[in-house]
């Protein structure tokens, strides 16, 4: 299986946008950065424009009822749209 690396940007409570995301994990090159947690739509909106450029192969969010679904990716190897259905939220 591909490298996954998961990166949870949940929240327990109400947060405002000033609120800072939590610190990046480390992404080996040609990972499959896969984010998730309970938070507003516009948190994830931040973290994504916080990967862009990052060493990633393809950037995925985890939706429990699928697993981790490709929103973006730079590899031929990964397809927007697609489902890594064996890939489980780890916290």
């Amino acid at each position: 299986m591909e490298k996954i690396v998961f990166w949870n940007i949940g929240v327990e409570g109400p947060i405002t946008p000033a609120d800072p995301l939590p610190e990046m994990p480390d992404i080996p090159r040609g990972a499959v950065l896969v984010v998730g947690g309970r938070g507003p739509i516009w948190r994830y909106g931040m973290a994504f424009h916080a990967v862009h450029g990052s060493p990633a192969a393809a950037v995925a969010v985890f939706d429990p009822r699928l697993g981790a679904v490709i929103v973006a990716s730079h590899s031929p190897e990964y397809q927007e749209g697609e489902v890594l259905g064996e890939v489980e939220w780890p916290f």
